[in-house]
């Protein structure tokens, strides 16, 4: 052989491995979104423009070097069952999981497949993570509220309609959210002078006629958890409320936003921002087990004063004065 074929040879051979990692570092990254709302949700475009945003202020950029499979809408624990089951078929890296339908399904199908949850009420005792400080296994993320910020939409509601002495409760008595947030709205009641009234919220035949059932007059009032179901239900619940003449509060401004009195609640865009961090420290090697459960950074207290208007009630100067929007 040629000394200089040689070299070249040589040259090429020496390159080989350069290539291939090269290749190896610019693969493709796959991950999976199980969102807990439709696609035509008022937020869900601004969720999913705050994750990405925030992928690519870290170097990942869609169909470039990462690609996200999307199921929309987990209402239902068969659906979120289904969407787990298409979603790890697809051999991703990550999947962000919203709601702990979504979670459950993915924990019962997976122990290895790293998952980052948002819009998580109690992580521990739902036994997705061993603990806030330190998950263990597979999955971390961040939490949408603790159960008591429940109560303080009672008393918000008592406070924009000092009438209000019944209230329907919309609920989702399955899950152990919709427990804990009716055990802190029961606690509170009475110091109140309220008497409740829970309304399930898994079919909606059902939640019209008990709400048509539970209308009396003009010291009624309704509240509104969260759930996948409440935030599915979302514009038939407004349409509800204002039909029956109901100063109703809310967990989440997209309520508000949509025709809602009054919410009192978590920012919902955020945790979407902070998901897509952990999800480039995954990407980039880290371990959901090493990566500690967060609570929300920001609560907001969201006022429709044209609902009002229409309601006849009159918005104290001190709530608008905490208000942290004020929709006219």
């Amino acid at each position: 052989m040629r000394r200089r074929e040689f070299i070249g040879l040589l040259g090429g051979a020496t390159a080989w491995p350069l290539a291939l990692r090269a290749q190896q570092a610019e693969r493709l990254r796959r991950i999976g979104a199980i969102i807990d709302t439709a696609a035509d949700h008022p937020e869900a475009r601004a969720r999913v423009q705050t994750f990405l945003q925030t992928l690519r202020q870290s170097g990942w950029s869609e169909n470039q070097n990462v690609t996200i499979d999307y199921r929309w809408g987990t209402g239902s624990v068969d659906l979120a069952r289904r969407y787990a089951t298409e979603l790890l078929a697809l051999m991703p890296d990550v999947i962000v999981a919203a709601g702990s339908p979504a979670v459950a399904a993915l924990q019962q199908t997976t122990a290895t497949v790293p998952v980052v949850f948002v819009n998580v009420a109690d992580p521990v005792g739902a036994g997705f993570v061993a603990n806030l400080a330190r998950p263990g296994g597979n999955t971390t993320g961040f939490t949408v509220f603790e159960y008591g910020l429940s109560a303080k939409w009672l008393e918000l509601l008592k406070e924009i309609a000092p009438r209000v002495a019944r209230a329907a409760v919309f609920r989702d008595a399955a899950s152990p959210p919709g427990l804990g947030q009716w055990g802190a709205v029961q606690a509170i009641a009475p110091s109140l002078g309220i008497e409740l009234s829970p309304i399930g919220v898994r079919e909606v035949g059902e939640m019209e006629r008990a709400l048509k059932a539970f209308v009396r007059g003009s010291n009624d009032g309704l509240i509104v958890t969260a759930s996948p179901l409440t935030g599915l239900h979302h514009a038939l619940i407004i349409a509800l409320a204002s039909s029956y003449r109901l100063p109703a509060v809310y967990p989440y401004r997209y309520f508000v936003a949509s025709g809602g009195l009054l919410s009192y609640g978590p920012d919902m865009i955020d945790p979407w921002r902070r998901a897509a961090g952990y999800v480039d420290r995954i990407l980039k090697g880290e371990k959901p087990s090493d990566l500690p459960v967060q609570a929300p950074t920001k609560y907001e207290l969201v006022i429709n004063m044209k609902t009002a208007k229409a309601l006849g009630l009159a918005v104290p100067p001190g709530l608008l004065a905490r208000a942290d929007e004020v929709i006219d």
